[in-house]
Formats: C-alpha cells, sequence, structure tokens
C-alpha cells in the first residue's frame, strides 16, 4: 500500500523561508507524478506545484518563481523549497502521487504552513 508522509511544515516569519518533504513508502515513486497542494481555511485545495518521473515540473501562477519542487527517485521523496514567502501562503500543504500506469492517486495527511509574524 502506497503511504505519504510530509515533514517540515511550521511557524515563518513573513518574507522567510521553509522545506517541506514527502517521502513515500510502498511502492516506487519513480512510476507517480508527484504534486504539492494547498488549502487554506475555507478555501478549496489548490495545486502548488508538480512534477513528473523525468524531473519536468510546473507551479501554479501564485508561486511566481518563489517555490522549487524537486524529487529523488533513489530516496522516494518530493520536496518543496518556499522562499519569500507572505501570510497568503499559510495552508495545509499536502503531497499527492498518481501513478502514470494505472492512475491510482494518493494524498498525504499534509503538514500545516503559517505565516506570521
Amino acid at each position: 500500500q502506497v503511504h505519504l508522509q510530509e515533514s517540515g511544515g511550521g511557524l515563518v516569519q513573513p518574507g522567510g523561508s521553509l522545506r517541506i518533504s514527502c517521502v513515500v513508502s510502498g511502492s516506487n515513486s519513480s512510476d507517480y507524478v508527484m504534486a504539492w497542494y494547498r488549502q487554506a481555511p475555507g478555501k478549496k485545495r489548490e495545486v502548488v506545484a508538480r512534477i513528473d518521473s523525468g524531473g519536468r515540473n510546473e507551479y501554479n501562477d501564485f508561486v511566481q518563481g518563489r517555490f522549487i519542487i524537486s524529487r529523488d527517485n533513489a530516496k522516494n521523496t518530493v520536496d518543496l523549497q518556499m522562499n519569500s514567502l507572505t501570510p497568503e501562503d499559510t495552508a495545509g500543504y499536502y503531497c499527492y502521487a498518481m501513478n502514470v500506469f494505472s492512475y491510482a492517486s494518493y494524498w498525504g495527511q499534509g503538514t500545516q504552513v503559517t505565516v506570521s509574524s
């Protein structure tokens, strides 16, 4: 069974940086498109960034060059480096994986990122 576990969330001041990570267990992550989503209170869950097994990535417009998504298939991890954080980035951040062969998808339980002074 595929399991996604996020880590690295926390409280950061505006303008600061934070790196969150997701570990995939139970399967080989190279078979998956990986993504980070976020959901703020009262808002819909939205994609932040996604990366395919070859490392090609894309970002939501609100990222504006501040975040970098990366993956290490050997370690079954996907990271999100977030810079120049603003209070509007405050949300639960969720790791997502979709198998490129079966289209089965999985979610992690999320990690909270709070940007506040």
